[in-house]
């Protein structure tokens, strides 16, 4: 099983190294580390906690980053063999997809033609249920619904409901892109959000455009793939630029989210400069909108809490914990509109205090963010990565919390 301790990352960095040429000194001078740190990698007495360095041993190595991480994880507990049930519909669904967006001749619909109120309610549950972190209920609503939107595309003559089931075809792609990055298919994910692109693309709608490349920069930075991702957000942000001077809102919340993507990409490249500068570049922008706003029609939660999240994950990855978890002042997370963001700041916040030394308070953040949202935490690779660092470490104050997260996750054979 993928996760376990008998297939630890440090078994695949080995193979990875081993099959590159690399002596264990050739690595560790590739990647700025020591010798009896890559041995100590290998040797599964340490753990790779960070994205930065396991983009930079898969670039070394010429592996994927995602073979690395050994995705997808395959759970039994809070309804994780059952969100991994819908995979193989999603990948066929979405396969469709691609043909029919691309006017493929001879496709027969395989589903009843569903109305267009009937498709937007099942997209508004779809999201809902994201944004709870409810991996399990999204993947379950998604099939049916991009089959609907498959019919509906092929079925409908140009016009207005060509072009509702074309918006619905790109919010429901992405819903399944972000999906399937968390469940750890990041190839079906990047599959997922060209379906988003295609029908992006017919509507010729300069938001919808910018939004699919929010969701483009997010699979590749599931991929490892920090430099696309720089490519993809500034090529959309100059894209962006005219609705933005122009003073659309949702125009400025994605110019934001994108400033986000950037900042991210330069993290795990080990660019903590320009990372800031660029989390600095997104908080101005947040403070251009309304108090407390936050972007949920378009899926990406922008606003000032957003930065914040964002800024705990950045600090991590260029190991500066305390500037990443005070850059925002006067913000309460806690208050975002999205269990799936809060839940991805409670888990690089214990990545944060662990970095600092304050292991306990590492594990309470981490079963805080399990108690709300388990299936997302469980299946995070970087929550699964301090879980066993926590483990090999020892918590005894909080040593039946680490041991729950160690069973939860089948960290054990």
């Amino acid at each position: 099983m993928p996760g376990t301790s008998q297939e630890h990352i440090g078994r695949r960095v080995r193979v990875a190294r081993i099959a590159a040429g690399l002596t264990h000194s050739e690595l560790a001078g590739l990647v700025g580390r020591s010798t009896h740190w890559v041995e100590d990698i290998e040797a599964g007495r340490l753990g790779l906690d960070r994205y930065s360095l396991i983009c930079a041993i898969a670039d070394v190595c010429d592996v994927d980053g995602v073979w690395l991480l050994g995705q997808p994880y395959r759970l039994s507990r809070e309804g994780g063999a059952a969100a991994h049930s819908y995979f193989p519909a999603l990948r066929t669904v979405l396969r469709r997809a691609g043909l029919v967006l691309s006017g493929h001749p001879d496709l027969a619909p395989t589903s009843p033609l569903a109305s267009v109120d009937h498709m937007r309610a099942q997209a508004v549950n779809v999201n809902r249920a994201r944004q709870r972190a409810s991996l399990s209920e999204a993947a379950s609503v998604l099939p049916g619904l991009l089959e609907e939107l498959n019919t509906a595309l092929l079925m409908h003559d140009q016009g207005f409901e060509r072009t509702a089931s074309l918006e619905l075809m790109v919010d429901a792609a992405r819903n399944a892109r972000q999906t399937l990055n968390q469940l750890g298919y990041p190839d079906l994910a990047w599959t997922a959000a060209e379906v988003a692109a295609s029908a992006a693309t017919e509507l010729d709608d300069p938001i919808a455009k910018a939004a699919v490349a929010w969701d483009r920069c997010g699979a590749m930075l599931h991929h490892g793939s920090a430099r696309e991702t720089e490519a993809i957000a500034l090529a959309a942000l100059r894209n962006l630029e005219p609705w933005v001077s122009n003073g659309d809102e949702s125009a400025l919340a994605l110019q934001g989210a994108l400033t986000l993507r950037h900042a991210v990409a330069c993290a795990r490249s080990g660019r903590g400069g320009e990372a800031w500068e660029h989390s600095k570049r997104a908080l101005e922008i947040a403070d251009r909108l309304p108090a407390g706003f936050a972007d949920l029609r378009l899926q990406t939660v922008f606003g000032r809490a957003t930065v914040q999240v964002h800024a705990a994950e950045i600090g991590v990855e260029v190991e500066d914990p305390g500037k990443g978890l005070s850059f925002v002042k006067e913000v309460n997370v806690a208050t975002v509109p999205s269990r799936e963001r809060l839940t991805h700041y409670r888990i690089d916040q214990a990545r944060a205090l662990r970095q600092m030394g304050r292991t306990a308070a590492s594990v309470v953040s981490l079963r805080e963010a399990a108690a709300q949202a388990p299936l997302y935490v469980y299946a995070h690779p970087m929550a699964r990565a301090l879980v066993e660092d926590l483990a090999r470490v020892g918590v005894p104050t909080q040593a039946a919390a680490l041991s729950g997260l160690v069973r939860n996750m089948a960290l054990v054979a």
